[in-house]
């Protein structure tokens, strides 16, 4: 590999712009392929980050001898076919959450990077965000330990719309995407795996073929209990808020700000090298391809999660 690694970007939408805003200022990493639908409107992306090859086809950016490493931000019914496409070319790949819809696709995933042996991540952004960094650090050092989580994630998309406002090509998901980011990060905060899950869901929305509402109970194997609940009805504050509740005290987490459960700001300027949860996120995994190491979020690492959001689905279905 080339002292500089060299990357695709696939899907230039909202968080494809957040990579790329990112990756701006990290050294040794330059994004030379930009891959999305329109055309036209990846042409205008790329110039404006000085993207020389722009393409709607992720496999001819594959074919290109000189891409490294491929960070996918496409929609969620993708993910795991087009992870086995950048392995199987032979490339490390970081795919945004989630991994999977389907967790044997998920598992197949898994079985394809042993083989490989490519660095492969998942975007749980979560586990990067300063603010969970800070709790992570303190769990670590033995100064507090989680009794409960309690997590509101909720948003107001009564139409197919992405966080920038703009109409989506697919619908997302409160299980296999909002879900998956509290599943993974509350057994990954507690250092031990769920043991007991449990789902209900409001009505499924006529157009959207989706339930707008769901609550979630979880338990880990320490005795830890999280509580989550979703919404796509929300008319108020959008965003996923944490409660963490513990032994030595209670701190609520807001993307990658923090507070005491007084609402007292904590300082988490100085837990990593920046303030931007989703820069850290691609640090890592250039790091670890660098490195030759398993990444933070690697496939191995995430996968539980997404057999427990297999196991709440069936729930969820009657099976």
């Amino acid at each position: 590999m080339s002292k500089t690694i060299k990357v695709a970007l696939a899907g230039a939408g909202a968080f494809g712009i957040k990579h790329l805003d990112g990756i701006q200022n990290i050294d040794g990493v330059e994004v030379v392929s930009l891959i999305s639908r329109d055309l036209e409107k990846t042409k205008v992306t790329a110039a404006q980050y000085g993207i020389g090859h722009v393409t709607t086809d992720l496999n001819e950016s594959l074919a290109l001898k000189e891409v490294d490493a491929v960070i996918l931000c496409t929609p969620t019914q993708m993910h795991a076919s087009q992870t086995l496409a950048c392995l199987k070319a032979g490339k490390h790949v970081q795919v945004e959450i989630p991994l999977c819809d389907v967790y044997k696709e998920g598992q197949e995933v898994l079985r394809v990077q042993k083989e490989t042996g490519l660095v492969a991540m998942v975007g749980h952004t979560r586990r990067f965000n300063p603010s969970h960094q800070w709790v992570n650090n303190k769990i670590k050092a033995g100064e507090f330990n989680i009794q409960q989580m309690d997590v509101q994630t909720y948003f107001f998309r009564r139409t197919n719309m992405n966080a920038l406002g703009q109409a989506r090509s697919w619908t997302d998901h409160l299980l296999w995407h909002h879900a998956a980011h509290t599943v993974d990060l509350f057994a990954y905060q507690c250092g031990s795996p769920i043991v007991k899950a449990n789902a209900v869901q409001g009505p499924i929305h006529p157009a959207l073929g989706i339930a707008m509402d769901m609550s979630i109970q979880l338990q880990a194997a320490n005795g830890a209990i999280c509580t989550l609940s979703l919404s796509f009805n929300n008319d108020g504050p959008l965003g996923t808020y944490f409660r963490y509740i513990g032994d030595t005290g209670t701190y609520l987490a807001r993307y990658d700000d923090l507070f005491t459960g007084k609402e007292q700001q904590i300082d988490v300027s100085k837990v990593a090298v920046s303030m931007n949860g989703i820069e850290l996120q691609d640090r890592e995994f250039f790091a670890a391809i660098q490195e030759g190491r398993e990444p933070n979020s690697s496939i191995a690492q995430v996968l539980p999660c997404y057999e427990v959001l297999h196991d709440l689905e069936q729930q969820l279905l009657g099976n």
